[in-house]
C-alpha cells in the first residue's frame, strides 16, 4: 500500500469494476434457480418416498432435470468470478488474502466437493440405492448449494463489515485473529438468510410459472396442480421470511454502513422521527427511523451529516470525513516512517511510536487515500430506485403467494370468502368462485405468473445493485477503496476480455434457456413402475 497504488491506470479501475460487475450479475441470475430448484425437487422427492406413488418420482425428476441445466452455468460462471480477484484485484487480494481466501476455500473444498458427489448420486442413483439413500442424496444436493452460498456470503458480508482481522505492518497485510467471527458475524448471517430466502421466491415462481403454461396447453395437469401446491406454499414462507430477514438486515446496515443507508433513502440531510419515501414527496412518518432503530423516534444520519460529523442524540461523535481523511493519511505516513525505521534498524522506540500512531489511526487508513470527501458518496439515484424496485417486487410476491395458497388449498370459510371477495374485484371470475381447482382460471391469470419470473430476477438483481453500489467506493468498507485495491494492468486489456466475457456469458444465457424451454415443452418423462 504506497503510493504506487494510487498511480494505477484509471480505465484499468473501472474496466474491473465493470466485469468483475458483469460477472457476477450473470453469475446471479443462475444461482438462485438452483437453491429455489433444490428446495421443490426435494418436497417433491420426499413425498414420492412418503406415498410411493410413481407420479412424485417423476415429478422430483422433472425438477431435477431443470435444475442439473442451470446448476451447470452456474459452476461456469462462478469460477471465473473467483478467478478476477486473482487477476483484476490483486492488491486486494494480497492485501487481505488470509482472511478473504479462507471462505472461499472452505466453498470449494467441501461444499462444491459435496454437491458434485451428491448430485451424481440424484441423477444416476435411481433404482441402484435405496430410495432412502437417494432421497438424502437429493436434499444434501440442494445443502451443498447452500453451504456454497453460505461461504461465498460470509465473504461477501466481510467486506461489508470487516471483523475478526488485525492489520499486520511488518507483513502489510491484514490477517485473520478470529476465524469464528468471520465466519458467523451478523452481518454474514442476516445477509445469507436474506439472499438464499429471497432465490427461494424465484425457485417458487419459476416452478409456478411452468406449471402454469402446462396449464395453459392443458397438459400434464396433475404436475401442475401438485407442483404449484408447493410452490405457493415455499413462496409463501420465502416472501414473509424475505420481508423479516430483509428489516433485519436493514437495521445492520444503518448500524455499520450508514452512508449507505442514507444513499438507499436519498437522506442529505438525517435526524430523528425520520419518515420512509415510497416515491419522492411521497413518504411513511416514522418509518425509516422505526426500520432503521426500532424506535419511531430513532436517529438517522443523512449524507451531510456523514460527510460534515454529527454527535447522535446519545451523545455519541462521529468524525467528519475530513478528520477521517486527516487521520488516515497520518496512518499511512507513520507507517511508512514505522517500516523505514525497521528496515534502517533504528531504535525500538522510535519503531513502537510511529506502531502507536498506527494503530490510533488504523480504521481510518482507509480514507488516506481519498482526495474528496464527496468521492465517498455512492450512487444515490441507483440506490434510491433499486431498493425501492427490491421491496415493491417483494410486496407483490407477498400478495401473489398468499392469494396463490388460499386459491389451491381448500381452507373452508376462509378460502370462500377470500375467492368471492377477489372475484368482486375481477381478479378470478365469478362462475363457480367457490371451486378451489387452479386450471378453471382464466389465461391471464397464467400468463401474469409467467410474466413474475423476469420480475423475481429484476427484484434479486436490485438487490445486489444495494448492496454493491451501497459501499462504493469502498471494497472493503472504509478499510480499502477501489483504486487502492485494482491491479496494475493495462485497463485496454480489461476492456478486451470484459467484452468477451458479455459475449461468452449472454451466449451461455442464451444456451440455457433455449435448453430450458425444449426440456419444458418435452415435459416430464413417465416411468413404467407399478
Amino acid at each position: 500500500m504506497n503510493d504506487l497504488l494510487l498511480n494505477i491506470d484509471t480505465g484499468a479501475i473501472n474496466w474491473a469494476r465493470a466485469q468483475f460487475a458483469l460477472t457476477a450479475i450473470y453469475h446471479w441470475l443462475f444461482v438462485p434457480l438452483t437453491l429455489g430448484l433444490a428446495v421443490i425437487m426435494g418436497i417433491a422427492e420426499t413425498c414420492y418416498y412418503r406415498t410411493k406413488e410413481t407420479f412424485w418420482k417423476d415429478t422430483a425428476k422433472f425438477w431435477q432435470r431443470l435444475f442439473g441445466i442451470n446448476f451447470a452455468m452456474g459452476v461456469a460462471t462462478g469460477i471465473i468470478l473467483e478467478f478476477e480477484f486473482g487477476t483484476n484485484w490483486s492488491n486486494y487480494s494480497w492485501f487481505v488474502g488470509d482472511i478473504f481466501g479462507a471462505p472461499l476455500a472452505i466453498e470449494g473444498i467441501l461444499a462444491f466437493f459435496m454437491e458434485s458427489t451428491f448430485v451424481a448420486v440424484m441423477y444416476f442413483g435411481w433404482n441402484k440405492v435405496s430410495k432412502g439413500f437417494h432421497l438424502a442424496s437429493t436434499w444434501l444436493t440442494g445443502l451443498g448449494a447452500t453451504i456454497s452460498a453460505w461461504w461465498i456470503l460470509v465473504a461477501n458480508a466481510w467486506m461489508q463489515h470487516p471483523v475478526g482481522c488485525e492489520f499486520n505492518p511488518d507483513t502489510m497485510r491484514n490477517e485473520m485473529v478470529d476465524f469464528l467471527a468471520v465466519a458467523f458475524s451478523p452481518f454474514a448471517v442476516g445477509k445469507f438468510c436474506h439472499t438464499v430466502i429471497s432465490a427461494w421466491i424465484i425457485g417458487a415462481v419459476f416452478v409456478v410459472a411452468v406449471s402454469c403454461w402446462y396449464l395453459m396447453k392443458k397438459r400434464e395437469l396433475r404436475l401442475a396442480k401438485e407442483s404449484i401446491k408447493i410452490a405457493a406454499v415455499v413462496g409463501l414462507i420465502a416472501s414473509l421470511g424475505a420481508a423479516f430477514t430483509g428489516h433485519i438486515s436493514g437495521q445492520q446496515v444503518a448500524e455499520y454502513q450508514p452512508m449507505k443507508m442514507a444513499a438507499i433513502e436519498g437522506l442529505h440531510d438525517g435526524g430523528t422521527e425520520q419518515g420512509l419515501a415510497i416515491i419522492p414527496g411521497i413518504e411513511v412518518p416514522y418509518a425509516l427511523s422505526m426500520m432503521a432503530t426500532n424506535d419511531p423516534k430513532g436517529y438517522v444520519p443523512g449524507i451531510n451529516d456523514i460527510l460534515n460529523g454529527y454527535t447522535t442524540p446519545d451523545g455519541k461523535e462521529e468524525p467528519s470525513v475530513d478528520e477521517k481523511i486527516e487521520r488516515g493519511k497520518k496512518a499511512i505516513t507513520a507507517l511508512a516512517a514505522y517500516r523505514k525505521a525497521k528496515k534502517e534498524g533504528a531504535s525500538q522506540e522510535l519503531a513502537n511510536s510511529q506502531l502507536s500512531i498506527i494503530n490510533s489511526n488504523m480504521q481510518y487508513m482507509g480514507y488516506g487515500y481519498v482526495k474528496d470527501k464527496k468521492n465517498i458518496v455512492p450512487p444515490v439515484l441507483i440506490n434510491f430506485w433499486a431498493f425501492r424496485i427490491m421491496v415493491g417486487m417483494g410486496c407483490l410476491f407477498i400478495l401473489f403467494f398468499g392469494v396463490l395458497t388460499l386459491i389451491t388449498y381448500k381452507i373452508p370459510y376462509i378460502t370462500i370468502i377470500t375467492r368471492r371477495l377477489l372475484a368482486t374485484f375481477g381478479i378470478i371470475p365469478e362462475t363457480g368462485a367457490d371451486n378451489n381447482d387452479i386450471a378453471g382460471l382464466p389465461a391471464w391469470h397464467y400468463w401474469f405468473a409467467i410474466f413474475l419470473v423476469p420480475l423475481a430476477y429484476i427484484a434479486s438483481e436490485s438487490g445486489w445493485l444495494v448492496a454493491e453500489f451501497g459501499r462504493q467506493p469502498w471494497t472493503i468498507q472504509d478499510m480499502l477503496p477501489t483504486w487502492v485495491a485494482v491491479s496494475d494492468i493495462n485497463g485496454n486489456a480489461v476492456a478486451l476480455t470484459f467484452f468477451l466475457f458479455l459475449f461468452l456469458f449472454t451466449l451461455m444465457l442464451a444456451v440455457e434457456i433455449s435448453i430450458l424451454l425444449k426440456q419444458i415443452k418435452k415435459g416430464p418423462e413417465y416411468s413404467d413402475e407399478v
